[in-house]
């Protein structure tokens, strides 16, 4: 698709403003639920400003129907796998903290795993790679773009490792034209249960249970 390089590159930038707003209001001033609040307004309605001046931006993306239901039974059985992998690791270190309130964060945490992959795969890792005059190898892209993806899940070492390796496959089959909305449900899915079973950690407390206080 014929994008501009200008458009291209503000994207880039507001990608990287977007990592730095995560270190300063996530990290620094422990605002988990306004980061994440104002990262999917602002990208939802950037999405939609895009998708109303050029009609086939959506599927460029890969933000739309397009190898939807491939993309899902593809990665089906090794999301299964992997969740199954983190329960039984839970159990085991005794970090397993499932509750009731991993059903919300199910339904609710793909719209932020949407956007993660958007930004950080759909956006900085195609615009690398369809950028005029700029020759990249893909493989460079696939390991900068997941670099960049385990850095901003610092401090969490964790997180870090499997976003990594999470990365590293997403963007491969991403710019192999997999479907972006597929890769962020997993996403999510696939953290939402590394939160309760390996991190204890449950993101609904965390991010919700502040608002009561």
């Amino acid at each position: 698709m014929k994008i501009k390089n200008k458009t291209r590159i503000f994207e880039v930038l507001a990608v990287t403003l977007t990592g730095f707003g995560k270190f300063l209001l996530m990290d620094l001033l422990n605002q988990r639920f306004l980061y994440i609040t104002s990262a999917c307004l602002f990208w939802m309605a950037y999405i939609l400003y895009r998708s109303q001046k050029n009609k086939g931006i959506l599927k460029y993306w890969g933000l739309s129907k397009k190898h939807f239901t491939k993309t899902f039974l593809e990665l089906l059985p090794i999301a299964m796998l992997f969740i199954a992998g983190f329960i039984f690791m839970g159990n085991r270190m005794g970090t397993n903290v499932l509750s009731w309130s991993i059903l919300p964060v199910l339904l609710l945490y793909p719209i932020w795993g949407i956007i993660q992959q958007f930004v950080i795969v759909g956006l900085l890792a195609r615009n690398l790679k369809d950028m005029e005059g700029l020759k990249i190898p893909e493989i460079l892209i696939v390991l900068l773009t997941a670099i960049i993806f385990a850095v901003v899940h610092y401090p969490h070492y964790l997180l870090i490792v499997g976003t990594f390796v999470l990365a590293l496959v997403y963007t491969t089959l991403y710019l192999r034209e997999r479907n972006l909305i597929v890769l962020g449900i997993y996403h999510a899915w696939l953290g939402a249960f590394f939160f309760y079973t390996i991190l204890e950690r449950d993101p609904w407390k965390e991010v919700f249970g502040m608002l009561a206080q």
